[in-house]
């Protein structure tokens, strides 16, 4: 926008406030109320063209993070039946479906080609995890190999701190996981909250998440994979 259209919104602006040439005189000098903040800045919003993106909030903040798809993707869970190496039979999240007599293993002293280390496990679901899992499979799932499962999708909880430098910004908000069905709620706990910190850029169109690595900033997706567990 030219300067000089700039003035003329201005002058418009100032003659709806001051309709005399008298008060108009008067407004430009003005003490300011306590409602003049608030009016000075819509004015010259009004004038300059502004977006709500151009002032980086803690909601408009909320709401870019929410809405961005690397934050709305889901978590996914691979379930692993056959024959699994000793180290995936006995990783956390496997060790939470036999704990809850999903899975049954059986050992095998001799593993096949490509799985490693001995011993090896034969992994088929019991009657409560076919209960459990056979809702959740995919109609056109070939049913044999790795399976994988929406279990849980992400979920703002607060915005706790915006730091800006220029046309840059760090915010730190915190999250917690959502569980989507029984396997979700097994793995994940909702009341578990974590801490992340994504770097926000301004453009010409307002502020956006960081998607890629930057200098000095963070991506959505490596706050979300480097979040620390905090205090609800």
């Amino acid at each position: 926008m030219s300067i000089a259209r700039v003035a003329q919104r201005f002058s418009a602006a100032i003659r709806t406030l001051f309709p005399s040439p008298a008060l108009a005189a008067a407004g430009r000098f003005v003490r300011l109320s306590k409602a003049a903040p608030f009016l000075l800045i819509t004015l010259l919003c009004s004038v300059l063209a502004c977006s709500p993106r151009d002032f980086l909030t803690r909601r408009l903040a909320a709401n870019l993070i929410s809405a961005s798809e690397t934050f709305k993707a889901p978590q996914v869970f691979w379930l692993k039946t056959g024959m699994v190496s000793n180290r995936d039979f006995n990783s956390p999240d496997s060790m939470v479906l036999q704990h809850r007599g999903w899975i049954i293993g059986t050992e095998q002293k001799k593993c096949p080609p490509g799985v490693d280390p001995a011993p090896c496990w034969d992994v088929v679901l019991s009657p409560l995890g076919v209960g459990v899992f056979r809702p959740l499979i995919p109609d056109t799932s070939p049913g044999i190999g790795p399976m994988s499962l929406h279990v849980a999708h992400r979920e703002l909880v607060n915005i706790t701190g915006i730091s800006k430098a220029g046309t840059f910004a760090d915010v730190e908000f915190t999250w917690r996981w959502v569980a989507q069905n029984p396997v979700g709620a097994a793995l994940y706990d909702g009341g578990v909250y974590y801490r992340s910190t994504v770097g926000f850029r301004s453009f010409d169109d307002g502020w956006r998440v960081v998607n890629q690595a930057m200098k000095a900033n963070q991506s959505l997706e490596e706050a979300l994979s480097n979040a620390e567990p905090t205090a609800p």
